[in-house]
């Protein structure tokens, strides 16, 4: 065998093993969103708490998350692809540790804090050590598997939920450390270690009036009352809290100004296909907020269990899992305009479908499979794509986490809008439907959006 050939060999066989690790450690993290649903009603139950209590077991996972994607993807910017990943990995083990042993509520939503604040950085430090490692006629491919694993996750996670539920909720954390615990085995050999050399002093004033930021949006939008949002906006229970948003993003546009190495450059936003990416990427929050809502349709048009609406949602769940891998091969052959204007023309036909049509059986499948089929073009490889051709080598991960950022804040919004869309129309399966039409009109904005991207040859100039 030639030396060319064995190089080639080992090369893919470590591209192989890095992959790997990326894989298992991003369907760890996203299987724990789909997987937490079968624990809730157990839990609850636990600790003989309401539903208002039961919420915050999502809602301070949500909170560290979006606190944890800038400053975990800022500190692999600085200190290395490995040493952030693994402690990513670490931080979510503790934390689904501390949720399987926790003796008190308080103590389960500390664990749970934890696990959103390691896993905030788990998906954008894989995406930028997939910009740092592999060619660019790759990278796409790469991307498209990563992700399909959220795809998978949503397949497996209930599944896989209900059987564990047979030994205990508690089950349903303990099942990660055996997984984080591989990860960090095949981690601490396949990762990257590249970092700065000589890192400037840390951004601590920017990151900690974003994290204040992000705290009063997601604690704000988290105690609308969608069946009365215009009261509900003005309650002192909600005002105060996206007034501390408002503020805390102007302190943060103004101390990151002034920070010699701040977590996000203001200056990307100056960047056409930054901005485009970040406003797609809000876009695709919508649509998984959207998703959400589906169940809930079903059970109005075909009078249906909530248990066999859940199944209802299997054909979006399995076109994402299909479309993520086949859209990153795509952007590797033809780019990333023309696969992020097919997503969101697909999205929007997806959306009117249910709008017009949703109370047929059959159209309301083929819209689920568009929509699963968009949303693999916006919350998969496409957006992460973009972004890594455009971001300073050194800013990559950090580009990263901003893209985290507006997806779980195009999240957060959204599904207080298309709540409060369907409340205003009484609900049931008018309300959803005018919902849907204004979730369509909406996503052919981002069809607008995307005529925006750079076309092919642009990107292979750059």
């Amino acid at each position: 065998m030639s030396t060319l050939q064995s190089k080639t060999q080992s090369k893919k066989s470590t591209d192989r093993s890095l992959l790997t690790v990326l894989f298992i450690g991003v369907l760890m993290g996203a299987l724990d969103i789909a997987i937490v649903g079968p624990a809730l009603p157990a839990i609850q139950t636990a600790f003989a708490i309401d539903e208002r209590a039961t919420a915050w077991i999502f809602t301070i996972y949500v909170l560290f998350n979006l606190i944890g994607a800038p400053l975990m993807s800022k500190l692999s910017d600085r200190y290395g692809r490995r040493s952030v990943y693994l402690a990513d990995v670490t931080l979510f083990a503790i934390g689904s540790l501390a949720v399987a042993l926790a003796p008190s509520f308080l103590l389960l939503l500390a664990g749970r804090a934890l696990q959103g604040f390691g896993a905030g950085g788990i998906f954008p430090v894989a995406s930028a050590v997939i910009g740092d490692t592999f060619p660019e006629e790759k990278k796409g491919s790469a991307l498209g598997l990563i992700g399909a694993v959220f795809g998978l996750a949503f397949i497996i996670g209930p599944i896989l939920g209900g059987v564990l539920l047979i030994w205990g909720w508690q089950w349903l954390f303990f099942v990660n450390l055996p997984v984080a615990a591989l990860v960090i085995i095949l981690g601490s050999r396949a990762l990257p270690t590249t970092r700065q050399h000589a890192p400037k002093a840390f951004d601590v004033l920017g990151m900690v009036v974003l994290a204040l930021a992000l705290a009063g949006l997601t604690l704000g939008i988290n105690r609308l009352d969608t069946t009365a949002i215009g009261a509900s906006l003005l309650s002192v229970q909600v005002w105060p809290l996206l007034l501390l948003a408002l503020a805390g993003g102007a302190a943060f546009v103004w101390a990151e100004r002034r920070a010699p190495d701040p977590i996000i450059r203001i200056e990307q936003f100056g960047n056409r296909q930054l901005v485009l990416a970040n406003l797609l990427s809000m876009g695709a929050g919508l649509g998984e907020a959207a998703m959400v809502f589906l169940p809930a349709l079903a059970i109005a048009a075909f009078s249906v269990s909530q248990s066999r609406a859940s199944f209802l949602l299997l054909p979006v769940v399995l076109a994402v899992a299909v479309g993520a891998p086949l859209g990153g091969r795509m952007l590797d052959r033809y780019g990333a305009r023309p696969v992020v204007m097919t997503g969101t023309l697909l999205l929007a036909i997806g959306m009117f479908l249910l709008g017009f049509l949703g109370t047929n059986f059959s159209v309301f499948i083929v819209a689920g499979v568009l929509i699963g089929l968009g949303l693999a073009s916006l919350l998969g490889a496409p957006i992460r794509y973009i972004v890594l051709g455009e971001a300073e080598p050194s800013e990559r991960a950090a580009s990263q986490g901003v893209v985290s950022i507006s997806t779980g804040v195009g999240q957060l919004v959204s599904g207080a809008l298309i709540g409060a869309v369907a409340a205003s129309q009484g609900g049931g399966v008018d309300g959803y439907r005018i919902a849907y039409l204004f979730v369509g009109g909406a996503m052919l904005i981002l069809v607008a959006l995307s005529f925006g991207l750079k076309a092919r040859h642009k990107e292979a100039s750059q």
